[in-house]
């Protein structure tokens, strides 16, 4: 059974209410550690993970860029049966802006594109498939937006995207198992708004108990303000953001590839059309030389991309 957002979250809520008024009669409480200090924990959440081969953190302008290629080298696309037949190509030098001063603000904040990143370099994304959430359709499981439970999600909790690149949109699994620091305490992504991401426990170890997160599935932190968890019911992991970023549109977004052959598509292959009813045995494959395809039932080659 999974509970309304109200039910859920309604005293974390309340009392998340109080942290711009004790921000206004406390500035001090505004920032846990300074922005040097907020660099370094976004650069060692990527170093200790064991991802600064993949993905590069640089600190400027009071942000810290993630850049990567957003291409785990973990199990991608197999076992999804509700496939949306995007397969996942790399999304070259992908920037994900961390502020390094965050700051709560007093209204959540949604789009219907990635919210973080993981220390892999791979986006989050909230846990719907529907377009971007109101701040009403927060409060409320999604049901038949849900894409864990419409199987639309492979075995590691993610897939290709509208833009063919590869996101999360519930806890990264396979990308945990491959972390050299892999535990509670391990930052397991960052939002846009500077604040961690981290399981589904406390960062101490202990369970983090029904109705103490809040609509953004966060909760505050005596070193970073606010953090951010993944759960094992909807909404499974971030799914809006607490925090100040100044203006979304300026987040980034990865555009949808081009069909070979360019604008009118001579002599190139148009996209797949989803099979109805979903698939069955969906395997992703990469050969040397980049060919990747899916193959499943009851279509052969589902698509591929050279």
């Amino acid at each position: 059974m999974i509970l309304h957002k109200t039910e859920r979250f309604s005293v974390p809520a309340k009392a998340a209410a109080l942290i711009p008024l004790l921000l206004a009669l406390y500035p001090n409480f505004a920032f846990a550690h300074g922005e040097e200090d907020h660099c370094m924990a976004v650069k060692a959440s990527v170093a200790e993970a064991g991802f600064s081969d993949v993905v590069k953190v640089i600190c400027e302008n009071g942000k810290a860029i993630i850049t990567s290629d957003t291409y785990p080298s973990h199990t991608l696309m197999t076992g999804i049966v509700g496939t949306n037949e995007q397969v996942p190509v790399p999304a070259k030098d992908y920037a994900a802006p961390i502020v390094l001063n965050p700051v709560l603000g007093s209204t959540p904040q949604t789009r219907d594109a990635a919210l973080g990143v993981a220390v892999n370099g791979v986006p989050i994304y909230d846990y719907t498939g529907g377009g971007e959430m109101t701040l009403d359709d927060l409060k409320h499981h999604q049901e038949q937006h849900d894409t864990l439970q419409t199987e639309q999600l492979d075995v590691c909790g993610g897939h290709a995207g509208r833009g063919d690149d590869y996101h999360y949109h519930v806890k990264p699994t396979c990308m945990i198992e491959q972390m050299k620091n892999a535990g509670d305490a391990a930052i397991i992504g960052w939002a846009f708004d500077g604040f961690p991401i981290y399981g589904d426990n406390n960062p101490d170890g202990t369970p983090i108990a029904m109705g103490e997160l809040d609509v953004c599935n966060g909760k505050t932190d005596d070193t970073y303000i606010y953090r951010y968890h993944t759960s094992t019911q909807a909404p499974y992991i971030i799914q809006c953001l607490m925090g100040e970023v100044g203006d979304m549109a300026d987040l980034p977004r990865v555009s949808p590839l081009e069909a070979a052959g360019g604008w009118f598509n001579w002599g190139g292959k148009s996209a797949g059309v989803p099979p109805s009813g979903g698939v069955e045995n969906l395997t992703f494959t990469q050969d040397g030389n980049g060919r990747r395809s899916m193959v499943a039932c009851p279509h052969q080659v589902v698509r591929f991309d050279c």
